[in-house]
């Protein structure tokens, strides 16, 4: 079973434009239902949990992006998105839609489509300081950087204006913050 709710119209372009509505807390299914209600096409990717109690466990179905849902095409309809209720915004650049690359919802749609298991995963930037939380380099502060479909972990030698990079799991990784900016010396 695909991990994503698609709603909505058949019809669409060749090429759907697509767009992304931030929802309130746990309801993006309850949005997305109403939308798809409301006629529009709706992509919600979703991925599957197990949620341990102490008595129990239970799998769960959650959106791989929290808070958020994408529609494609009929943005011109903004009254009809932004009076459902649980919609909070139109994510926006400036005044206008920000219209999301088709290609980057096929890449999330073929990935949840497939049987591999997807979660939601730290946004991280090439640039971005990360430090490394499990296997043999556990602990390690570094940079990250991206070559080609690699990811790599800089470890730099300031004094010595010398780095060395190795290859990490992005799963192993988590955000520490953006690359600081070298203080200018005198």
């Amino acid at each position: 079973m695909p991990n994503s709710m698609e709603s909505g119209s058949t019809a669409l372009e060749l090429t759907p434009r697509w767009f992304a509505v931030h929802t309130r807390h746990q309801h993006e299914q309850r949005v997305a239902r109403t939308l798809s209600g409301k006629g529009f096409s709706v992509f919600l990717p979703t991925y599957n949990a197990v949620h341990r109690w102490t008595d129990r466990n239970k799998s769960v179905t959650l959106p791989l992006f929290p808070g958020y849902l994408f529609l494609a095409n009929e943005i011109e309809r903004q009254i009809h998105i932004l009076s459902t209720p649980g919609v909070n915004a139109i994510i926006k650049t400036g005044n206008v839609p920000a219209e999301i690359p088709n290609d980057e919802i096929m890449a999330i749609r073929q990935m949840v489509d497939s049987t591999l298991r997807v979660k939601p995963h730290p946004f991280i930037s090439s640039g971005d300081r990360v430090r490394i939380k499990a296997g043999p380099l556990t602990g390690l502060e570094g940079i990250v950087s991206r070559k080609r479909d690699a990811l790599r972990l800089v470890l730099s030698i300031e004094i010595l204006g010398q780095s060395a990079a190795v290859e990490i799991d992005g799963c192993l990784v988590e955000r520490l913050g953006p690359l600081r900016q070298a203080v200018p010396r005198c």
